[in-house]
């Protein structure tokens, strides 16, 4: 997926995707890969913003299935069908944890058929184990495992300029670090985070980063940072839809539950 902002000689597609992805335009920047579908990259790219849409939203489930059988359709090597099982283990980690089905075994699975698929070497490895560590955090509730994983994919990241992967390894580390205490570096964590999303213009994330600073940080800033958080929120239609609750009350609360940020 195009992940890393756009610059002047960006192709003029993945411009106008990743505009439309960092707003939460989700379907309307899939739609614009619909003409490439038969080409196993474009397929794949359209098949992750449709998860990524359920991630945030809690809905479009059979449209992101379709896209995803598409995607596995056109495979044609263990780099891309690797790719695909990549994007199958991140909507059962979805599914499984907004609630809408125990598909954990299924996670666990496709994350683990990636593994086998990609070569070490594969630029997709950094993703791969950023999502592994998203099993082991939030599923199978092992924060040695996950940080293990995320120090991987951040080491990852970093050597392939992978910046916006690179705000979700420093979030979800902060989050550890914040969990086990060491509050001086999960401050630091989340200020990494929210300056990357700030200056790639990644909206939809902003609001998580900021409202996840002001765990760290005291009053009045703790009330600054929440506000501008509900602010985004709103502006945004609600979305995530897991972020409700750890908002002021003017922001809109939703029926789902409040959940750690689900990510890439």
């Amino acid at each position: 997926m195009s992940g890393s902002g756009t610059t002047a000689g960006d192709d003029p597609l993945q411009t106008a995707v990743w505009r439309l992805r960092s707003r939460g335009c989700w379907t309307d920047a899939a739609a614009l890969l619909i003409p490439h579908i038969a080409i196993p990259a474009a397929a794949l790219e359209r098949a992750g913003l449709l998860v990524e849409r359920c991630l945030f939203t809690g809905d479009g489930w059979a449209e992101a299935e379709d896209a995803l059988r598409t995607a596995e359709a056109v495979a044609r090597d263990d780099e891309e069908r690797g790719g695909a099982a990549c994007e199958r283990g991140r909507l059962a980690y979805a599914a499984t944890l907004l609630g809408v089905r125990d598909r954990a075994d299924e996670a666990r699975s496709a994350l683990g058929r990636a593994a086998a698929l990609l070569a070490p070497t594969s630029p997709r490895r950094p993703l791969l184990d950023f999502r592994r560590g998203l099993v082991a955090e939030h599923i199978a509730d092992s924060p040695q495992a996950a940080r293990a994983a995320y120090q991987r994919a951040h080491a990852g990241a970093t050597a392939q300029g992978d910046t916006l992967l690179l705000s979700f390894t420093w979030h979800h580390q902060a989050g550890l670090a914040l969990r086990d205490g060491e509050l001086t570096q999960a401050r630091h964590g989340f200020t990494e985070s929210l300056q990357i999303r700030e200056e790639l213009g990644y909206l939809i994330g902003t609001a998580p980063a900021l409202a996840a600073l002001a765990d760290c940080e005291p009053e009045p800033e703790a009330g600054r940072l929440r506000a501008e958080a509900g602010r985004l929120f709103r502006l945004l239609g609600g979305v995530p839809v897991w972020l409700a609750e750890q908002l002021p009350p003017t922001a809109p609360v939703r029926s789902s539950p409040p959940q750690p940020e689900p990510a890439a």
